[in-house]
């Protein structure tokens, strides 16, 4: 199965190398891919096993994002996405045998904010209005807006799972980084969704496998992140094969300067130190939930911590870089300018701001957190 999905990995890697600059242009990773990304098993990533699915170790998961991300971080973050079914397994399991009767390979996007109240009809949610940021919807199976019918449910929003053929797509994306990501607005209006076709986001899955057991918000906050981290290793990567260059005025190439040597070498440390704590708190809370123990509060909260402070790190490296790489970096032919503009936005996330790390340091000195973290 590895070496398998090690093949099929290969071939989206160089598709995506091949295509990035049309997903660019489009502002959306167009269906074709999406489908290849689920030949490489990334949209039954996250399927139970009962329904077919092929669910991975987050770590492994992440991996692939990180690579993908490598080669484009607007793939990376589309892909990522693959990770998000594990949200819909708080669905009821008639209802997940019924989105999963025609294979496991479902891509789900959504756009959960602003939330919108939703009337009651009958056994369901008469829903209207207009949510943001659904990245990939343009290649979804089904689709999600946020909601409030009813009771609180802890800060975390009810979601809705609707049809393509259910939901307008308003193609508004226009932003300064991750413009393939295709992160356009929803509308819908005034359709019925059953009361089964709904869950929390991060409310407590009907399906008892491991993977289930495994913060899924803090697991949503992670896949983002690793995007940053891959476009980071791309971008360092670019500024050390340049150094031996010769310089326009005719000075020192570059890794023949002090400077320029002393830079990568604390970028590289930067990255692969954030990198460290990101995969080693991932790999020890899978430890726990694997054994059949629930991960704690503290586990979800350093989860969270490692993905924001992969986030902003990874940012600050390729600013770094983009510095490193001199008067090239200003040409629009340069890479640096789509690392650069892509890594700025991971750390804009909701789930990777700032504020993430007054949240953990509540939970580390005993401190009640905002509602809803971790």
């Amino acid at each position: 199965m590895t070496q398998t999905l090690d093949s099929s990995l290969e071939r989206v890697l160089a598709l995506v190398a091949d295509r990035r600059d049309e997903f660019e242009e489009k502002r959306h990773v167009p269906r074709d891919v999406v489908a290849e990304f689920k030949k490489a098993g990334l949209y039954r990533a996250s399927t139970p096993r009962r329904f077919g699915g092929e669910p991975l170790a987050p770590a492994e998961f992440l991996r692939r994002i990180e690579r993908i991300s490598e080669a484009d971080g607007s793939a990376g973050w589309v892909a990522s996405f693959g990770s998000s079914l594990v949200y819909l397994a708080a669905l009821p399991l008639e209802t997940q045998a019924e989105l999963y009767a025609e294979g496991p390979d479902v891509a789900f996007a959504a756009g959960l904010f602003p939330v919108q109240a939703a009337e009651r009809a009958g056994e369901g949610y008469r829903i209207s209005g207009r949510w943001k940021f659904a990245s990939g919807c343009k290649g979804a199976d089904v689709l999600g807006v946020g909601i409030k019918a009813g009771e609180d449910h802890g800060g975390r929003p009810l979601t809705a799972v609707l049809r393509p053929g259910q939901v307008e797509i308003v193609e508004n994306w226009d932003v300064v980084g991750m413009r393939g990501t295709g992160s356009h607005d929803l509308v819908v209006d005034g359709v019925v969704v059953p009361e089964e076709w709904t869950f929390v986001r991060g409310g407590e899955p009907a399906v008892d496998e491991p993977l289930y057991r495994y913060p899924a918000v803090a697991y949503a906050a992670q896949v983002l992140a690793v995007v940053g981290l891959g476009v980071a290793r791309a971008a360092l990567d670019h500024v050390v094969t340049q150094g031996g260059r010769a310089s326009f005025t005719g000075g020192p190439k570059a890794a023949d300067r002090a400077t320029f040597r002393i830079g990568v070498g604390q970028a590289e440390a930067q990255l692969r130190s954030a990198r460290a704590f990101f995969y080693e708190t991932t790999e020890e809370v899978w430890a726990t939930v694997e054994r059949g123990d629930p991960a704690t509060a503290h586990q979800a909260s350093l989860l969270r911590l490692a993905s924001t402070h992969l986030a902003k790190t990874s940012f600050e490296v390729v600013r770094a870089a983009y510095q490193l790489a001199g008067i090239l970096a200003i040409a629009d032919s340069s890479p640096m300018q789509r690392y650069l503009r892509d890594a700025s936005v991971v750390p804009q996330h909701a789930f990777l701001q700032e504020g993430i790390y007054d949240a953990a340091g509540a939970v580390l000195t005993g401190v009640q957190p905002f509602p809803g973290y971790p």
